[in-house]
């Protein structure tokens, strides 16, 4: 039976972990160009209902890399887009490739085309859940930290995909994550009362930016519209009015802390251009790092 990569939740820490190890072996494996030809003769489709630079590019080179063949599909140009059941298409594309990797809206749809599909499917983004992205993350700091024990997480800004998926993360691996979004755009409630369930205490709700951000060894935000909210942009400009992460706020964490963005970023709106670009910014390093960890991900997985 097919194991698939939904959510953080469907893994336990010592299996995320060990995908975190394995995707820094890689690394150094490409690094010193020695060949890592794990997915030899194997194909994998690549379906994107939303539009990517990084998921994309990252998972067709991945694959590439791992010596297998990464197929790309849009809805545009598959029979998806025309109205084929969900289950029908994820039947037949069982049958043709090894993997599936989707990024789509719903998380509905990723559950559903895995549960009829007889090979590992992997969440390349949906708008509760973007756990390739958070497994990046993950790695990013433990290059940095050494480790993400006993550090103080912050996220500022918008209750999203990427809110979610990081109060997954601090229930799974312990960490303490201290949220600030502005009333309204809170992240989901479930996952919220699931991750405290899992772990009383680790992670902390407010409105307030600046009791998120102090004292903080990561701090972490992203666009305040994401894909398909682009028409609230006005709106949500008024409610985040505060929470840029800029100088002045960043001055509250640690010395050390490092600045996480997952990109695309809008400068001057969620973080301003002196942060990402400053001595904090480990963006470039995490953006690479999806590509790292998805090897993992795919090498782990598809047998």
């Amino acid at each position: 039976m097919a194991r698939h990569f939904l959510a953080l939740h469907d893994f336990n820490e010592i299996e995320l972990y060990g995908m975190l190890t394995f995707a820094r072996e890689l690394k150094e494996k490409q690094k010193q160009s020695i060949p890592h030809k794990l997915l030899d003769g194997k194909t994998v489709a690549l379906i994107f209902e939303k539009a990517s630079t990084r998921t994309r590019v990252s998972f067709e080179v991945g694959v590439f890399q791992l010596g297998g063949h990464g197929l790309f599909m849009s809805s545009g140009n598959s029979q998806m887009g025309r109205g084929e059941p969900i289950k029908d298409t994820a039947r037949v594309m069982a049958r043709y490739c090894d993997g599936v990797m989707i990024r789509t809206f719903g998380q509905e749809i990723v559950e559903e085309f895995a549960r009829y599909s007889d090979v590992p499917v992997i969440n390349g983004l949906t708008d509760l859940f973007h756990p390739c992205q958070i497994m990046a993350d993950l790695m990013t700091v433990i290059e940095h930290k050494k480790s993400y024990e006993g550090l103080k997480f912050a996220w500022v800004g918008d209750g999203n995909n990427m809110a979610n998926t990081w109060i997954e993360a601090a229930a799974i691996f312990g960490f303490e994550l201290r949220l600030a979004c502005p009333a309204g755009y809170e992240p989901d409630k479930k996952v919220m009362e699931w991750a405290e369930a899992k772990a009383p205490g680790k992670i902390i709700l407010s409105t307030d930016p600046k009791s998120a951000v102090a004292g903080a060894d990561v701090v972490n935000t992203d666009v305040w519209a994401s894909m398909g909210q682009e028409t609230e942009q006005k709106e949500r400009e008024k409610a985040f009015v505060g929470y840029c992460l800029d100088d002045n706020l960043l001055a509250l964490a640690k010395p050390d802390c490092i600045v996480l963005h997952c990109l695309p970023a809008h400068r001057g709106e969620e973080i301003s251009d002196s942060v990402i670009e400053g001595k904090s910014s480990v963006v470039w390093d995490e953006a690479e790092n999806r590509l790292h960890i998805q090897k993992a991900i795919m090498a782990t997985l598809i047998k």
